[in-house]
């Protein structure tokens, strides 16, 4: 028994901050051979493909949203904010104090949401209902997440009228200019209607009208914001780390994913300002192989034979309703019934149930 307490007490202790895909794979893949911490301000993960789905089908969201608890057995799962971060301390909105021997920083972008597993639910049926009993629906935004939601309402809900308005040239402007015109014919065949190259003031909507930047007077029963978000990084400018940060709020780490200048603060995920594309299987990536290296480091093992990142292969995958995808890679663009993909949300969900531990489905 003293055996047993001695080797608790020999295991390193690590502070993860920030539950979304990179922290959550990182805590769990670590949670056995480390005194492991997670910050996160809900008590939840959740699995960031599924929440288009989950608004158009609210019992999706039941298999997507996984308290921590239920798969990180061996963590210490704190439910605040990281306000401060020193040479060996992270401090918590909460006051509370928690000592680390590595820290891994995974706050990605900043993000209001439910604290509790049962209020995100609550708020996925809420959206539900404000999307089945409008006629219209107002989409701002054409990037993936704004094309993807205006498919998920477009299939599901085909007699409403869905107008998605993107200020830009063309959509999902971060990927091939043939995969934006095989995206805008789906839309279009589905009667979406697309309005590019211009912008909306949302806090000039009076009665369910508002007028775009050319002229267009829009009506719609309920709209949805699907621009880019900020960066979860601004509490980051009064702590140790405030001199290691790009213009854009990023974290400058090295090829070893740690924060330039810090042998022992690592960074993973869309936080990062590594040259890729911020897609959730990069952030994966970025956590198992961090987990390894921490687990190298803890074991006494010579940082020389630390596993080096490389930027991720260019390749984005956008799904089009429940049947269809876009998968864009660098040399071609397929769309349609793609092997692998017409249940893509289903099967990714399964896959990550899975890699945490859990069973892939509910039932």
């Amino acid at each position: 028994m003293a055996s047993v307490e001695r080797s608790e007490e020999q295991k390193k202790k690590v502070v993860v901050i920030g539950g979304g895909v990179g922290g959550s794979f990182l805590a769990y893949n670590i949670q056995h051979c480390a005194d492991v911490v997670l910050i996160d301000q809900k008590e939840y993960f959740e699995v960031p493909w599924a929440n288009l789905r989950s608004m158009v089908d609210p019992s999706f969201a039941a298999r997507s949203v996984i308290n921590h608890i239920d798969y990180l057995t061996k963590v210490k799962v704190i439910v605040s904010s990281a306000v401060n971060i020193t040479e060996n301390e992270v401090l918590t909105a909460d006051g509370q104090t928690f000592a680390y021997d590595y820290l891994v920083v995974a706050t990605g972008h900043e993000e209001s949401v439910p604290k509790t597993r049962t209020e995100r639910l609550s708020w996925y049926q809420a959206e539900f209902e404000k999307i089945s009993s409008a006629n219209s629906v107002l989409i701002v935004g054409g990037g993936p997440t704004g094309v993807e939601l205006a498919s998920e309402i477009a299939y599901d809900f085909p007699n409403k009228k869905v107008k998605l308005v993107h200020r830009g040239p063309r959509l999902l402007e971060y990927i091939s200019t043939r995969a934006s015109e095989k995206a805008l014919e789906w839309l279009t065949s589905k009667k979406v209607e697309v309005i590019l190259d211009q912008s909306i003031n949302l806090k000039s909507m009076q009665d369910g009208a508002i007028q775009t930047s050319a002229g267009v007077t829009i009506h719609a029963d309920c709209h949805f914001i699907c621009t880019g978000k900020p960066m979860g990084s601004s509490w980051l400018r009064s702590t140790v780390l405030k001199d290691r940060m790009d213009i854009c709020g990023r974290l400058m780490v090295d090829e070893n994913l740690r924060v330039r200048g810090f042998k022992k603060v690592f960074a993973i995920g869309d936080i990062t300002d590594i040259n890729e594309l911020k897609v959730g299987y990069l952030v994966q990536k970025h956590a198992i192989m961090t987990a390894k290296n921490l687990k190298m480091l803890m074991m006494g093992r010579n940082e020389s034979k630390m596993a080096t990142y490389k930027p991720g292969f260019p390749f984005a995958v956008v799904s089009l309703g429940r049947k269809e995808a876009l998968a864009h890679l660098p040399l071609f663009t397929l769309i349609g019934c793609i092997p692998g993909m017409i249940k893509s949300r289903d099967l990714f969900v399964g896959k990550t149930r899975k890699q945490l531990g859990l069973k892939p489905n509910l039932a």
